[in-house]
């Protein structure tokens, strides 16, 4: 018998789990600042309305009707579109070998702050931390002061996996959840209360209209949307499988993404708070100060803990620990994609799965640990992120929109929901999303190929970087052509005479 949620408010606090992740907390107060302030809300809500929710409503959809993860549940739409849930599956087995080394930091972090043991020069100590080497291909060993927290990690994270659905990552998320919470409330609070907060959040909301006339600012809100909701890469399709039928989908999808971009705006006040005080104190600009992902993190913000005039140590363990809870929330939906993925084409039990999916990702996961982690962790998540979740959300919507009835789907979504999805959903997926995610998928990748990436030599973008995208297409097309178990594609006939 298949795993269930406990109930509906257990599946939405891991969606919200899976949605609120490292991004959420470093990514969008940036990506903001970068492409308007204020005026970036715009197409940011509008992207919202127009993907995100309709693509959240299609996702637990598919899940919850076919009952099984991206794979298997494209299968029964189609067998023909089996081999775009491999795909999906893919770029969440790739997130998930270089999550962990982001997380690991941050368990190491956490003790770092409680005497501020970056010093003065806290990007001097971050990189000698990781042991950081002059390329992707010096890989330099592994770090042995990483290998601990590397397996506390594991440990925690293979703890909650093997507990499965209901005792384990619903019960994670139940924990981390309100603490993630409580930790951010407290740098919002505290970084609203510092002298130069209001140049940080003005830097980040004032609006730059003329920024609304940039197609490359209405391309990355739809990017920070993909990126934060969890849509795209097999994720919600896989959580919405242990979903009881009765399930109202439409509701749940609005509350999640109230809830994950609630959050992103909540943890960006505090964030840029920080980030003003600190450009204060230096007599420099905010966008000297403002940097993006790794650096804003483990770079920047442990200069503005050294330097509050109070509570350091706490201000610490709670953006480091909040980064912390995030993350595992995250993760281990990431990697519940993959396990649903095995678990339901090859009928093998539940705990197998998660072993055929933590023992490869161990191994390959220890790459990251190496000098060269940092260098190609940057890669492996621009090219899995710009490139793969892009184009697998685009193949998605593509293949169910124009192959396929979506009015089948939406009258499921509404048949259990206390409020109906009007054909708004079906047109917003069909042209708008398919446009803007195909713009997308094409500018990124025309960029990669003309400018590389970073300033990182041909040698490691061609290795890691178009390497990434090679092994998730030839392993997404192995696995497609592998036999699952028998009936395993029961309900594509179904499917079939009611699509076109």
């Amino acid at each position: 018998m298949r795993q269930e949620w406990s109930n509906k408010f257990g599946f939405i606090l891991a969606a919200i789990g899976s949605a609120v992740g490292l991004g959420n907390i470093w990514r969008f107060p940036y990506i903001a600042g970068e492409n308007g302030g204020g005026a970036f809300l715009l197409p940011y809500f509008f992207a919202i309305i127009t993907a995100g929710i309709p693509i959240l409503i299609l996702e637990y959809t598919i899940g919850k009707r076919y009952k099984a993860g991206a794979p298997v549940s494209l299968a029964r739409i189609n067998k023909r579109f089996e081999w775009v849930g491999w795909l999906q599956v893919m770029v969440a087995f790739m997130i998930t070998i270089y999550y962990f080394a982001i997380v690991v930091w941050c368990v190491s972090y956490i003790g770092f702050a409680f005497t501020q043991a970056w010093g003065d020069d806290p990007s001097s100590f971050f990189v000698e931390y990781l042991g950081l080497t002059a390329s992707g291909t010096e890989l330099g060993g592994i770090q042995t002061n990483l290998i601990l927290p590397f397996i506390l990690v594991w440990a925690v994270t293979a703890a909650i996996m093997y507990s499965g659905i209901k005792k384990g990552i619903e019960k994670a998320c139940k924990i981390c959840l309100p603490v993630l919470l409580v930790m951010v409330c407290i740098l919002v609070v505290r970084g609203i209360t510092l002298p130069g907060a209001a140049d940080g959040l003005n830097y980040m909301f004032a609006p730059q209209w003329s920024a609304l006339t940039d197609p490359s600012v209405w391309v990355a809100a739809y990017g920070q949307i993909f990126f934060s909701l969890s849509v795209g890469f097999a994720i919600m399709v896989s959580y919405s499988s242990y979903l009881p039928k009765e399930t109202d989908v439409v509701n749940t999808a609005f509350i999640t993404a109230t809830a994950n971009h609630g959050f992103e705006i909540f943890a960006g006040i505090g964030v840029f708070s920080i980030i003003g005080y600190m450009a204060l104190s230096q007599g420099v600009p905010v966008e000297d100060v403002a940097g993006s992902g790794v650096g804003l993190a483990f770079m920047t913000f442990p200069t503005a803990i050294s330097t509050l005039p109070a509570l350091n140590a706490l201000f610490g363990v709670c953006f480091f620990g909040a980064l912390l809870t995030a993350g595992i929330t995250s993760l281990i939906s990431i990697i519940q994609a993959v396990v649903t993925g095995i678990h339901d084409k090859f009928d093998v039990a539940y705990k197998k799965a998660v072993t055929i999916v933590l023992v490869p990702a161990f191994l390959l996961s220890m790459l990251f640990i190496t000098g060269a982690g940092l260098t190609i962790l940057d890669i492996v998540d621009a090219f899995t992120n710009q490139i793969g979740i892009a184009a697998c959300g685009l193949l998605e919507v593509l293949l169910i929109c124009w192959f396929f009835d979506p009015e089948v789907l939406r009258k499921e979504a509404n048949e259990f929901s206390n409020f109906s999805v009007g054909k708004w959903w079906t047109y917003c997926l069909k042209i708008v999303t398919v446009v803007m995610l195909g713009v997308m998928t094409i500018l990124n990748t025309i960029t990669f190929i003309t400018e590389g990436y970073g300033g990182y030599s041909s040698l490691d973008i061609g290795i890691y970087g178009w390497g990434t995208i090679a092994i998730i297409v030839i392993v997404a097309v192995i696995l497609t052509g592998m036999k699952g178990k028998d009936g395993y594609r029961d309900l594509s006939k179904i499917a079939a005479k009611e699509g076109k």
